[in-house]
C-alpha cells in the first residue's frame, strides 16, 4: 500500500474538526464516580510457570459496573522494593493471552500490568474477561456495540476499565504509584491516550499507532476494519448518522489528548489504513503536554515500527521514571 493520506508537512499541522461535547468532563466524572461506587477489590494470585526471571500474578479487579476484569501483573523475580509501573492495554480483538507471553517490561526492570479487554480475545490472542452487557443492533466487531447512546457504548465500559486497571495495578505493594506509565498498540494505544486524559498524575504515556482518534475523519477515509464497522452500520441505519457521531464525540481521543498531562511518545505509519496517520496526528498535535514526540514510519502499515519501536520505547522511558 502506498502512502494515501496527507503529505507529512500537512500532517504536522493538521487539526481535527471533531467537536468536543460541552459536558464531556461531566460525563466522564459521573461515569468514573459510578465505577468507584463499587469496591475495587484488586486480587493478585501468584501463577506457577516455567519462567524463572519474572514473577507473574493472575489479577482480578472491579471495572465498569463492578464487573470483574482480568489482567496479568509481572515483576522481576526477587523484587523487594517498589518499581516503576507500566500499565499496558491490548490491541483490537486480542486478550491478555497466556502468562508467559508479555515479559518485556518486567524483564527490563519494571512492574507491568496488562489489562484484559472485556469481550475480546477471540481474534489473535486469548482473553478471559466476558462483557456481561448486551447491545442493540450492531455491526460484527466491537466498535458499534451500543453506539446509538453514549451511556451504552462499548468503549464507555472499556475506558472505565482502563482507569480502574491503573488503580488496581497501583494497589500492589511492589508498584510505585508515583511512577506510572501507560502504553499500548493500536486499540491499546488509543486506550492509553483516553485513560491518560482521565488520570492526571502519570509520568509518561506511549501510544503506538493509536486507534479511536479523530473519529469523524477516520470512518470516512478508510475502508479497513475496525473503522469500516461504523460505515457499514450507518449504511443500514441511515437516520442515525447524527446520533452516532454524537456518541463518538465522547470517546474521540482528540478530546482526551488535550487533557494529556504527561510526556508522550506517539508513533504512526504513513501507509496505515487501519489507523490513518492524519487521525494519529490529530491527537498528537492537540496533545496537552509540551513534551511530546511522534515517531513516523514512512514505509509501514499498521505494524508501525514493530520491534524497532519497542526498542525505542525501552530507551525513551528511563528519562521519566
Amino acid at each position: 500500500m502506498a502512502q494515501f493520506d496527507m503529505p507529512l508537512e500537512e500532517l504536522r499541522t493538521y487539526r481535527s474538526a471533531s467537536i468536543e461535547p460541552p459536558d464531556f468532563d461531566r460525563f466522564w466524572a459521573d461515569t468514573l464516580a459510578q465505577a468507584r461506587s463499587h469496591d475495587l477489590d484488586a486480587r493478585f494470585e501468584p501463577v506457577a510457570t516455567a519462567i524463572r526471571t519474572v514473577e507473574i500474578f493472575d489479577v482480578e479487579f472491579s471495572g465498569f459496573g463492578g464487573h470483574r476484569i482480568k489482567g496479568w501483573f509481572s515483576i522481576p523475580a526477587g523484587s523487594t522494593e517498589p518499581l516503576p509501573l507500566v500499565v499496558e492495554f491490548v490491541g483490537y480483538g486480542g486478550g491478555r493471552g497466556l502468562p508467559h507471553q508479555n515479559l518485556t517490561w518486567a524483564s527490563a526492570g519494571y512492574a507491568h500490568f496488562l489489562m484484559d479487554t472485556r469481550g475480546q480475545g477471540g481474534s489473535w490472542s486469548t482473553g478471559d474477561t466476558p462483557d456481561p452487557v448486551g447491545s442493540a443492533s450492531a455491526t460484527p466487531g466491537f466498535l458499534t456495540r451500543g453506539i446509538a447512546d453514549r451511556d451504552t457504548f462499548y468503549y464507555r465500559r472499556v475506558i472505565t476499565d482502563g482507569v480502574r486497571a491503573v488503580e488496581a495495578a497501583r494497589s500492589h505493594p511492589l508498584a510505585d504509584a508515583a511512577r506510572t506509565v501507560l502504553t499500548g498498540v493500536s486499540q491499546g494505544g488509543g486506550l492509553s491516550i483516553a485513560v491518560g486524559g482521565l488520570v492526571p498524575d502519570l509520568v509518561a504515556v506511549a501510544p503506538d499507532v493509536p486507534f479511536l482518534c479523530d473519529l469523524p475523519r477516520a470512518v470516512r477515509i478508510t475502508d479497513a476494519a475496525p473503522y469500516r464497522e461504523v460505515a457499514v452500520y450507518l449504511a443500514n441505519h441511515r437516520p442515525e448518522r447524527e446520533r452516532v457521531f454524537g456518541t463518538l464525540a465522547y470517546f474521540d481521543n482528540v478530546h482526551f489528548a488535550t487533557r494529556g498531562s504527561a510526556p508522550a511518545l506517539f508513533s504512526t505509519a504513513l501507509q496505515d489504513l487501519t489507523c490513518p496517520p492524519s487521525t494519529v496526528f490529530a491527537a498528537f498535535n492537540g496533545y496537552g503536554h509540551q513534551d511530546r514526540t511522534i515517531e513516523v514510519y514512512d514505509f509501514n502499515s499498521h505494524e508501525g515500527g514493530g520491534a524497532h519501536h519497542e526498542a525505542l520505547r525501552l530507551e525513551w522511558l528511563p528519562k521519566y521514571v
